[in-house]
C-alpha cells in the first residue's frame, strides 16, 4: 500500500501493530464486531482484525496495481473501501464464523490519569538459580515465549463410551480448549486444559481429518 499519508488519517488504522498485538487488543478491549485495519507481515498489504464470538479472525486486504480487493469485492481506491466498511459488511470465514463488522477500534483511546499508589514494595534476596541445557535437544529447558492464540472451527470428535463420530465447535483461547454442540450455545460440553498436554503427534489411523 503506497498511500501511507492516506491510512494515518484513518483512525482506526493501527499501523505497524502486529497479529499477536491485535488479537491481545481486541479480545480483552474490545466487543463483538470490533475491527481494525493493520500492516500485514507480506510486503504492500494490509489486514483487517475482527473480535469474532471466541477468537480473532484476521483478512488479508490485498493491494496491487492501485486497486484494494478485500473478500469478492475490488475497490479503486482507499475511499471507495472505508466507504464500504462504513455500510457495517458481513463476513464469513472457512470455519463459517460470521461476523458483523461494525465498531471499528480506534488507534488513540483516552487513558484516565489516575495511578494506584504503592504500598509495599519489597525484593526477595539470594542468588537466581540457572537452569544447566539438557542433553537432549528436544526438551526445552526454557519457558516459551508468552503467546496469545485463538482459534475456533469445526472438528469432528469420537465419543469417549459410544465411538460414534459427531461434528463439534470447538474454540481455542491461550490455554483453554473447549468444544460445544454449536456455535451460538453458551456453555461447553467440556473445557480441556492445554498447559496438561505433554506432547502432540499426527494421527493417520482413523482415515480422517481434523478429528479429536
Amino acid at each position: 500500500m503506497e498511500d501511507e499519508s492516506g491510512l494515518q488519517e484513518i483512525s482506526w488504522y493501527h499501523g505497524e501493530l502486529s497479529r499477536h498485538q491485535a488479537e491481545a487488543l481486541l479480545m480483552y478491549n474490545g466487543a463483538l464486531g470490533s475491527y481494525l485495519l493493520r500492516k500485514s507481515r507480506e510486503s504492500g498489504q494490509l489486514a483487517v482484525s475482527v473480535k469474532c464470538q471466541d477468537s480473532v479472525k484476521h483478512f488479508l486486504v490485498k493491494c496491487s496495481e492501485g486497486k484494494i480487493k478485500f473478500g469478492f469485492s475490488e475497490f479503486q481506491s482507499l475511499p471507495e473501501l472505508l466507504a464500504h466498511f462504513s455500510q457495517k459488511p458481513l463476513v464469513g470465514s472457512e470455519t463459517g464464523t460470521l461476523v458483523l463488522l461494525h465498531l471499528p477500534y480506534p488507534r488513540q483511546v483516552s487513558e484516565p490519569q489516575t495511578y494506584e499508589s504503592v504500598r509495599i514494595h519489597t525484593a526477595l534476596h539470594g542468588e537466581p538459580e540457572v537452569l544447566e541445557p539438557h542433553a537432549d535437544s528436544d526438551v526445552l529447558t526454557s519457558p516459551p515465549p508468552s503467546q496469545l492464540a485463538t482459534k475456533e472451527g469445526f472438528l469432528t470428535k469420537q465419543g469417549f463410551i459410544i465411538k460414534n463420530w459427531k461434528l463439534r465447535w470447538f474454540t481455542v483461547f491461550r490455554h483453554e480448549m473447549k468444544y460445544y454442540r454449536e456455535p451460538k450455545d453458551a456453555e461447553a460440553i467440556k473445557t480441556l486444559d492445554l498447559t496438561k498436554c505433554s506432547a502432540v503427534q499426527y494421527d493417520y489411523t482413523q482415515d480422517r481429518t481434523n478429528v479429536f
